[in-house]
């Protein structure tokens, strides 16, 4: 008689296996369970949704409109989305076949990577960047390689620096402007000269965009809006940033119809569709939402003034983010690593703060600070902060 194993032992796929946790999220856990924390961390507005936008959610509610809707999403919200881009940053796309309403800019983000990788090819990220950009290469087989940023270039991307990471495998450039975590933006120069070793290598890009209306000097360029980019680029962006809405969990890609097709084929398996209810509080606040997020973005710009100017104003190397709500002050004068920095300022001072180097090895050397907070909430976190680094040149 064959005996029968009962314990089962996990079985897990090697790429899962090679990721690690989240070091946002791991800050984020450790500060809520603390007292007295001022958290600089987790990066959403301290806003929230709209009431018009919230009432259009429960207005769909009590009419009963609960069911699924078309894989990629409401025709209404995708003319929308359609309408908007071409208004605000003079790119067109199809509502029919071009465009796909996703489960946040994050679902974006996987669904371009899984329509276009196949295992080995490299993808080009521009770091410091997104936490989760890597890792979801490497879950589709893919090789992420960092083109590196730093404070010297006000963090934007430099073409040669692009074309010198190119190799035979080279698929796909990532870009991220405005940018998390360093607010950076890319002016149109810039983008130009990116542009010509893109259609040299024959790239596919994706940009992801979530912070395009975050932008405080420059009008934001966005990248398939620049000459032969178009045809060739997968824009991801969403509703969490600038209409406050980070708990809906509702975004959106646009990109050529062959593109766009077989990202629906993954999104119709594996999502069916993005929420009902979110989708029309989307299209309420893309249609209807322009006056608060002018407020939130005035405010945004005022906070980010003072918060930079303090940060120098007590010791701390700070270029001027041009977009999104990020500060990434450098402190290597402490001598200390970003994770000790972040962790010993957490517990000393109760303010909560992001180590540079989850974003990515050019990170190192930085932390990350959300001035999506009140004011009174960024004088006592700068006060903290000035008095930890009095106590480091004491030591």
């Amino acid at each position: 008689m064959t005996s029968v194993k009962l314990d089962h032992q996990p079985q897990l796929s090697d790429a899962v296996n090679r990721i690690q946790p989240s070091g946002i999220r791991r800050f984020f856990d450790l500060a809520s369970s603390m007292d007295n924390i001022i958290s600089l961390g987790v990066g959403e507005p301290d806003y929230a949704t709209p009431w018009n936008v919230r009432e259009a959610s429960i207005h769909s509610l009590e009419r009963g409109v609960t069911s699924y809707t078309a894989n990629a999403g409401l025709i209404e919200l995708r003319e929308a989305i359609s309408r908007y881009l071409e208004r605000r940053f003079q790119v067109s796309y199809d509502p029919k076949d071009e465009v796909v309403v996703t489960v946040g800019a994050s679902e974006g983000i996987d669904l371009a990577l899984r329509a276009i990788l196949n295992p080995g090819d490299e993808v080009l990220i521009a770091e410091p960047c997104f936490v989760s950009y890597a890792p979801l290469v490497s879950l589709v087989g893919g090789i992420p390689v960092p083109i590196p940023t730093s404070i010297e270039t006000n963090f934007e991307v430099v073409a040669q620096d692009v074309e010198a990471r190119i190799t035979e495998k080279t698929k796909a450039i990532m870009l991220s402007f405005p940018n998390n975590p360093t607010g950076a933006v890319m002016g149109e120069a810039g983008l130009k000269q990116i542009a010509q070793v893109v259609l040299k290598h024959n790239l596919v890009v994706l940009s992801d965009e979530i912070y395009a209306e975050l932008t405080y000097d420059d009008e934001h360029i966005s990248v398939p809006a620049i000459a032969g980019m178009r045809e060739r680029t997968i824009l991801i962006s969403g509703f969490s940033k600038a209409f406050a809405m980070t708990g809906w969990r509702i975004g959106y890609v646009t990109a050529p119809a062959t593109y766009a097709k077989a990202m629906l084929k993954i999104h119709q398996y594996s999502m069916m569709c993005a929420s009902t209810m979110a989708q029309y509080a989307a299209l309420e606040a893309i249609t209807n939402g322009r006056d608060e997020m002018e407020e939130m973005i005035m405010s945004y710009r005022q906070r980010r003034n003072y918060f930079v100017k303090s940060l120098r104003e007590i010791g701390l190397t700070c270029h001027t983010p041009g977009g999104a709500f990020y500060a990434f002050p450098s402190i290597t004068d402490t001598n200390l690593s970003s994770e000790q920095f972040a962790e010993q300022l957490l517990l000393e001072q109760r303010v909560a703060v992001v180590p540079g180097h989850v974003f990515g090895e050019g990170g190192e050397g930085h932390i990350r600070c959300s001035y999506a907070a009140s004011m009174s909430q960024l004088e006592e976190a700068v006060d903290r902060m000035g008095e930890f680094l009095i106590k480091r040149k004491r030591a």
